[in-house]
């Protein structure tokens, strides 16, 4: 998401306008959006054009939480600029907690089918609460969407996000070199770039933060595309749902680029994949081929596939997501390697 603004403000009512129908990856695809009424903002997550996966994955996590959870004490940074485009801001929000922080940080990439939403930051704390319950500080990554902004530049925004992080980890009170990134859906798919098409930076940039390294130390993806060239146009195995998807206008070309599976690598970041099985608006072979893939490069990685779900969890399968998310970052990034 793009905001006009300083390199910190605490904005909470101004906010960029959008068209009023729904994208979500879940509702859009199918053609059925999800009612949305002036009561139903409860996480500033059901704007017009707010992803409506987010929203029901934002709820029934806000459900799962504690008391102690939902009350724990964090100190909120909004709005921090991570980069300018066209003269506007391109925007994180940092939830730091206030006792037993553990140094290391999850980017969680704000998305639902590629398209990238500002909300107060306090209502995203369904999001950042499983983890900064325990110690990890989070960072809500916003990125430039359509129809300004294309997929592939939506894939370089937050690749910028993770550089400027590492560039600032003083500042963050954080370890550089344990950096961790989730998503669900869309936002899934680009914590998975981060974790298969990292580099070092350019060491001849003008600009530090393009100097910086993007890898990420650990991901996690919730029913995540992995392989969009059979979302595109050009796939003659392309599902009808994805007609409504403005973001998969691409070139076979560009799907190809930004398709996590054809860049899989040895170095890749330990990945955790979680995934329905009757998902179909992202069949599970996605996720199966991916697992495969990082098998056959030595990926330290794991696959938890859900019988029962669809493209949307229920409350018990989110549950049990939810802990595999936050054992996963334990494991690789909650003490220094």
């Amino acid at each position: 998401m793009m905001r006009d603004t300083g390199d910190i403000t605490q904005s909470r009512g101004d906010h960029h306008s959008a068209p009023t129908e729904s994208f979500g990856i879940l509702d859009a695809a199918r053609g059925s959006p999800m009612p949305l009424t002036p009561h139903s903002d409860l996480l500033g997550l059901s704007m017009p054009r707010t992803p409506s996966l987010l929203l029901l994955f934002a709820l029934l996590m806000l459900a799962g939480l504690s008391g102690a959870a939902r009350s724990q004490d964090v100190d909120i940074t909004a709005d921090v600029v991570y980069g300018h485009k066209d003269g506007l801001a391109m925007t994180f929000d940092v939830f730091t907690p206030r006792e037993g922080a553990n140094g290391a940080a999850v980017l969680f990439i704000v998305s639902g089918a590629w398209y990238s939403q500002w909300s107060p930051p306090e209502q995203m704390k369904p999001f950042t609460a499983p983890l900064t319950t325990r110690g990890f500080t989070v960072f809500t990554v916003r990125h430039g969407s359509r129809p300004k902004y294309s997929l592939p530049e939506a894939v370089a925004d937050v690749r910028r996000s993770v550089r400027y992080i590492r560039a600032n980890a003083d500042r963050f009170k954080i370890d550089a070199n344990r950096l961790g990134v989730y998503g669900v859906s869309a936002g899934g798919h680009l914590s998975l770039m981060l974790g298969t098409t990292a580099d070092e930076g350019k060491s001849d940039d003008k600009d530090l933060v393009l100097r910086t390294s993007d890898r990420v130390q650990a991901v996690v993806a919730f029913v995540a595309p992995t392989d969009l060239t059979v979302m595109v146009k050009e796939s003659p195995n392309r599902l009808p749902a994805y007609d409504r998807l403005p973001s998969l206008n691409l070139e076979m070309a560009e799907a190809q680029a930004i398709s996590p599976l054809l860049h899989v690598s040895p170095d890749d970041a330990p990945t955790l994949l979680l995934a329905g099985a009757k998902d179909d608006l992202v069949p599970i072979e996605q996720n199966r081929s991916l697992q495969k893939a990082f098998d056959e490069q030595n990926v330290a990685n794991k696959f938890v596939e859900y019988p029962d779900a669809g493209h949307g969890f229920g409350p018990k399968d989110l549950e049990l997501a939810v802990g595999e998310m936050v054992g996963w970052f334990e494991q690789h990034l909650a003490k220094p390697q």
